[in-house]
């Protein structure tokens, strides 16, 4: 339990959110591995903080995978999480991710539409070109903004939120994420964590109506830490302007 140092991972804070940057170790909610979820360490910080006798709220609005950094979005109040559920399902909270690959996808910049089936048993989402049954629509678009001598970076914008959508989609286009075993990469990275990172997160404060754009920066790896060096460099290729955004589900 890490309840100790959660506050450094804190990105913002006020009486209705709390947003962090989640570390690629930790587990969102509760799950058959026992260890203490996010949740959990966030309302005991709370408690603490603020002196809270009783039950503390804390609403869970999205979710990462465990071995998936970055940007995560907890409500403080119901209120806060009512209005960011409905933000969410309508497609106004902009979610950006980056991606490290090694294969260079055949088009630098592409727009995939695909179906997205789970198998609850393997946890793991299989991707489908035309409609089948049990499956969703997926949607993202994607483009290279950087590269190394050997990887690539890639920027994902999310248009959908499904089960795993990003590693999934990825894959089937012939560019696994880094580290990512379930998706075909052939080697796991150290602690088990893909270099799939949640970047940037862009909605309509809930309460206070004001625009709120949270950048998050990727774990202390090296390979992280050269393409980030490079962003402060001005290498990467500027972001474009985002584009309206069909609903995304609470998930991924």
């Amino acid at each position: 339990m890490r309840k100790n140092s959660i506050d450094q991972d804190i990105l913002y804070e006020d009486n209705h959110l709390i947003i962090l940057n989640k570390r690629p170790s930790d587990i969102v909610q509760g799950d058959k591995t026992g260890d203490t979820p996010l949740s959990d360490i966030l309302k005991i910080y709370i408690k603490d903080k603020f002196n809270k006798p009783g039950e503390v709220f804390l609403g869970v609005v999205h979710r990462l995978d465990r071995p998936v950094s970055g940007v995560l979005v907890f409500a403080r109040t119901s209120k806060a999480l009512s209005r960011l559920n409905i933000m969410l399902r309508d497609g106004e909270m902009h979610k950006t991710y980056w991606a490290v690959v090694k294969n260079k996808p055949t088009e630098t910049e592409g727009h995939l539409i695909q179906y997205l089936s789970r198998n609850e048993e393997k946890n793991k989402s299989f991707v489908h070109n035309h409609a089948v049954a049990g499956s969703q629509k997926a949607e993202l678009t994607y483009r290279v903004i950087g590269k190394s001598d050997v990887y690539y970076l890639l920027e994902v914008i999310l248009l959908t939120g499904r089960h795993h959508q990003i590693r999934a989609q990825l894959a089937a286009m012939g560019c696994p994420v880094k580290g990512d075993l379930k998706y075909g990469y052939p080697r796991s990275n150290p602690g088990g964590f893909i270099h799939l990172h949640a970047r940037q997160i862009e909605f309509t404060h809930p309460v206070k109506k004001e625009l709120l754009k949270v950048t998050a920066d990727p774990p202390d790896d090296k390979l992280w830490n050269y393409f980030c060096q490079a962003a402060g460099n001005s290498e990467l290729t500027p972001a474009k302007p985002q584009q309206n955004r069909e609903a995304n589900t609470p998930r991924q």
